[in-house]
């Protein structure tokens, strides 16, 4: 009994381990088992290529290309490391482009965020099923449109002989439409040709960006939360400031990541609808492709990186990545 008992674990054992299969790919097979670490290394290495070489890469070439200047004499790009390009960002008419980007970027966030919240607030704490499918398919299907069609309508709808300046007639508030558009920063000769009707577009086109991660956050926050605030007698708009809004703030905060950063690198929605004066995006393709100033566009293109990550800083305290 002993001898049998001593020589059964060593039977199991060696028949417990497999032979090698055959094979080419049976041998890899097996090498991948015995040296996982391997095919984790396999795996990651096209897409880190990918990721380094020619997303990382053209940034740092884009970069560099922001140090070189232009000759004014012979247009020909000076490859002699100088920071005279930055300096001709800080020139009045290059400085307005860059803060009027930033303006209209952080007003689009900021409406996109209140008319969001009501929206995703509703969908977090009263939607239930066929009524939540609903809203997702609600906010997601302008998504599924092209993004061109959806400008060149919005175009349409804004234009002077378009259906809202025919609702503002109907309803005989043509003076209250004529005295929005004779107002000297946001007017113009029609909506569509005005940075009010560019603001418009932008806050429909980047307004899913902000409700899906503020419906996110909503959803996350616990009922009895605001049924302990209202039990400990604080009224509605109380429990909105201190319960309800500093657990949504990550999601709005994560919303607000798109809905900045593609304001302030679109130059589309502005080339097509707005006025004759330029933004970031429109300045980098006029000096890139009109002008031939590939220095002064690789500057124009660095304001956004650097603007977008001192804001990822902050929103990354404000725990908004949680909540993407």
């Amino acid at each position: 009994m002993t001898a049998l008992a001593l020589t059964k674990p060593v039977e199991l054992r060696e028949t417990s381990i497999l032979p090698g299969r055959g094979g080419f790919f049976g041998r890899l097979s097996d090498v991948f088992w015995r040296h996982p670490k391997l095919l984790l290394f396999l795996m990651l290495t096209p897409p880190l290529l990918w990721l380094g070489i020619i997303y990382i890469g053209s940034l740092i070439a884009l970069l560099l290309q922001s140090f070189f200047s232009i000759d004014d004499f012979s247009g020909l790009v000076n490859y002699e490391f100088t920071l005279a390009t930055y300096a001709q960002l800080l020139s009045p008419t290059n400085f307005d482009i860059i803060i009027r980007t930033i303006i209209m970027a952080a007003l689009v966030t900021l409406a996109s965020a209140v008319v969001a919240f009501p929206i995703a607030y509703y969908a977090a704490r009263y939607a239930q099923g066929k009524w939540k499918a609903l809203f997702y398919l609600g906010v997601m299907l302008p998504l599924w449109s092209s993004y061109l069609v959806k400008i060149y309508a919005w175009k349409l709808i804004l234009a002077k002989e378009g259906i809202l300046t025919w609702i503002f007639d109907k309803l005989y508030l043509s003076w209250l439409l004529d005295g929005i558009l004779n107002l000297p920063v946001i007017g113009g000769n029609s909506l569509s040709v005005s940075y009010l009707g560019t603001f418009l577009v932008f806050v429909y086109v980047w307004l899913p960006y902000m409700i899906l991660p503020t419906q996110a956050a909503l959803e996350r926050v616990q009922g009895n939360l605001i049924e302990a605030s209202s039990d400990l007698g604080a009224t509605p708009s109380q429990t909105f400031r201190t319960v309800l809004f500093p657990l949504a703030l990550p999601g709005i905060v994560a919303g607000s990541i798109f809905t900045f950063s593609l304001t302030l690198g679109d130059y589309i929605i502005p080339q097509i609808i707005g006025s004759s004066r330029l933004f970031i995006g429109q300045a980098v393709y006029a000096q890139q492709g009109t002008a031939g100033n590939v220095p002064l566009a690789a500057a124009f293109s660095v304001v956004p990186i650097v603007i977008m990550a001192i804001y990822l800083w902050l929103a990354k305290k404000q725990g908004a990545f949680d909540a993407l």
